[in-house]
């Protein structure tokens, strides 16, 4: 495995004020743990000490995790003792490994993670003068929070009483709970006094009054306080399961607020939760102004326990910018919602961004077995620039990112993004694409599969025929969807391109006046045809040689070619060379299910030509049609098989065609 650290400053929407200061922004560092032999198996976590504050806020941060994250390479596996000192960098890796191993932000399965509940949360006031606070506190109300936790001990103290007795004023305790933070703000001398006071204002509990180390102190406060006493700093450095016990024991808290980043990570206060339910004390857990990634880890974690009291997870919408994840604080709960982002899209960037002058990319396999290439970078913003130009597609359009990111079409959407300015929008491949999204969009690639599952719903229809410009490609465009296609009055276009040329080359236009059997190439890429027939292509900006295809392609005097089909889908059958893909193309003026054109061995025509079919369907109902002179059998199976971007597996046809005749003979 590798892991790559990425380290990210983020800014706060608004400052947040704590007991250690404000914070204006946010320095986390991402661990992405990689697969070196499988491109698709990765995870993510996010360490992220709070200056001031974790036990391993430490100078030489980056240093250690860089240390801790090379340890991992060699051995694939976390030193849980040495990084009891680390919890931040513990919390991280952890939660990279539980991505690793589940393939998912859904680290666990739970009605959180299915989106079927949410997890209630308090609503937080952050310290501040009077007005800011009470404006704070109103919104929180209005929002339907039926618990507000108040960050005391900025202000002065009959100040923050006041802004209490408001909320009493218009809710009684059994309409929203209080809770309050001292943030270790108080003295012990002064301490009771003070929760006395509070107690008045019937508050469900105070964290942390006094300054962490205090332990005599903490526990004499706890044994007189008429309010229920919260541990939350006290907790900060206490990694090994012994001293959790000492110090529970010597307290005797009624509640301890868990924070993974900070409490030795998920494992560590797990721990503590052990141990403090041996004593009859209740928990919560509390997010420590993480991102969505370590915000995402917590409450995920979190909802194993459905704990009934409200949580603390609240604070990952504060940065002006984040990564995106299905996160979303409806009412008072924190909810995991489908949203139109897919995971690795963040974690592209840095790549992109990354000293190294290479991506390496990964090829379909549909004509062939998958392989991995490496391309330089500059040739993928050249050939992004080349597109954005041919279409004139302007800076700040939104562009559409469906298709996956592990192929050279999903990663060149994303590069043209980057390069020219777009704003990328993002959802999740699938068949629908378009089935959530509302915003408006300018320019989308999808592969002809989106294009007709979006053509069935009247909906996403409209949205389609929207779309500004839209490239189609990954695979053949039925005779029925380019009729459906020609009426648009968008520019929808076929590409013609493969992994090699980083994307696309060329392309042929389907709607309008304009729409033609052929493609143009662009102005910087020559073609010519080998000596067998099929396509050359000379493009020096986006290939450092030149590129041989095994498709089989006819030119017009202007330039402009038609693809006929690929050297290696020709059937001799008794001396007859047929292309599979021009019998294909007449086919589908008859069939509306799937279908594939194959071939079996045979002892009188050395290869018999067979049709795939998804639908029963007899040789007399295509007698109409000149390629069915040539098909000598008809084998139905429950599906045609394809490669994971949406193309017919040739070579898997031919092997489903042959177990077929297999069982049917036997």
């Amino acid at each position: 495995m590798r892991l790559t650290i990425i380290p990210r400053t983020w800014s706060f929407r608004q400052p947040a004020g704590t007991s250690r200061g404000i914070y204006h922004t946010r320095k986390v560092w991402y661990v992405l743990l990689q697969s070196k032999t499988d491109s698709e198996r990765w995870g993510v976590g996010e360490c992220a000490p709070l200056p001031d504050l974790s036990c391993d806020a430490v100078a030489d941060y980056e240093y250690l995790l860089a240390k801790f994250c090379r340890q991992i390479e060699e051995t694939a596996c976390i030193d849980w003792d040495s990084l009891r000192p680390y919890p931040s960098i513990l919390f991280g890796l952890e939660t990279a490994f539980r991505h690793y191993e589940t393939g998912s932000f859904l680290l666990w399965d739970t009605p959180f993670a299915r989106g079927e509940a949410g997890i209630p949360i308090n609503g937080l006031i952050w310290m501040g003068d009077y007005e800011q606070m009470l404006r704070q506190i109103e919104t929180k109300m209005a929002a339907g929070f039926r618990c507000i936790k108040l960050k005391i001990g900025a202000i002065r103290f009959d100040e923050e009483l006041a802004l209490i007795r408001h909320i009493r004023n218009h809710y009684s305790a059994n309409e929203i709970e209080l809770r309050v933070d001292a943030n270790g703000a108080f003295t012990p001398q002064e301490a009771l006094a003070k929760l006395n006071k509070l107690a008045e204002l019937d508050i469900h509990s105070i964290e942390q009054p006094i300054r962490n180390g205090q332990w005599t102190e903490m526990a004499q406060l706890v044994a007189h306080s008429p309010l229920p006493i919260a541990l939350d700093e006290e907790l900060i450095g206490i990694n090994d399961r012994e001293s959790k016990q000492s110090l529970l024991d010597t307290i005797r808290p009624s509640y301890i607020v868990l924070k993974p980043s900070l409490h030795g990570g998920m494992r560590g206060c797990e721990e503590w939760i052990e141990e403090a339910e041996k004593r009859d004390i209740q928990w919560w857990v509390t997010s420590a102004l993480e991102t969505n990634v370590g915000l995402n880890a917590i409450a995920q974690w979190c909802a194993q326990y459905e704990n009934p009291l409200l949580q603390g997870l609240g604070t990952g919408q504060l940065f002006t910018d984040n990564v995106e994840l299905p996160l979303v604080v409806e009412g008072d709960c924190l909810w995991w919602k489908k949203r139109r982002k897919t995971e690795n899209m963040f974690f592209f960037k840095p790549d992109w961004n990354s000293s190294s002058s290479t991506l390496t990319v990964q090829t379909s396999g549909s004509t062939g077995i998958p392989k991995v290439l490496t391309v330089r970078k500059q040739q993928m913003a050249q050939s992004a620039l080349f597109t954005c130009a041919h279409l004139n597609i302007k800076p700040k359009s939104t562009t559409l990112l469906c298709l996956p990111l592990e192929y050279i079409a999903g990663k060149m959407v994303v590069v043209r993004a980057l390069v020219a300015g777009l704003n990328l929008l993002v959802s999740k491949p699938s068949g629908n694409p378009l089935k959530d999204i509302e915003e408006p969009i300018h320019f989308a690639a999808m592969t002809p599969m989106q294009v007709f599952n979006s053509l069935q719903v009247p909906l996403e229809t409209e949205r389609l025929r929207n779309i500004d410009t839209l490239l189609i490609g990954g695979g053949a465009i039925s005779y029925e969807l380019v009729e459906a296609l020609k009426p648009f009055p968008n520019a929808v276009y076929s590409t013609y391109g493969m992994t090699e040329t980083l994307s696309h080359i060329a392309l042929r236009r389907l709607s309008g006046e304009e729409a033609s059997l052929y493609y143009t190439p662009f102005p910087s890429v020559k073609l010519s045809l080998s000596t067998e027939g099929t396509l050359v292509i000379d493009a020096p900006l986006i290939a450092d040689e030149l590129l041989y295809t095994n498709d089989i392609a006819e030119f017009l005097p202007d330039g402009r070619f038609r693809i006929l089909g690929r050297r290696d889908n020709v059937i001799n059958s008794g001396g007859v060379k047929l292309q599979i893909e021009v019998m294909e193309e007449e086919l589908r003026r008859l069939l509306t299910g799937n279908f594939a054109v194959t071939s079996l061995p045979d002892a009188k025509f050395g290869e018999r030509v067979v049709l795939l079919v998804e639908e029963n369907i007899t040789l007399n109902e295509l007698k109409d049609f000149s390629a069915v002179t040539y098909i000598k059998e008809i084998i139905t199976v429950t599906e045609i098989p394809q490669t994971p971007n949406g193309k017919t597996d040739r070579a898997a046809c031919k092997r489903v065609a042959l177990v077929m005749k297999q069982d049917n003979n036997k």
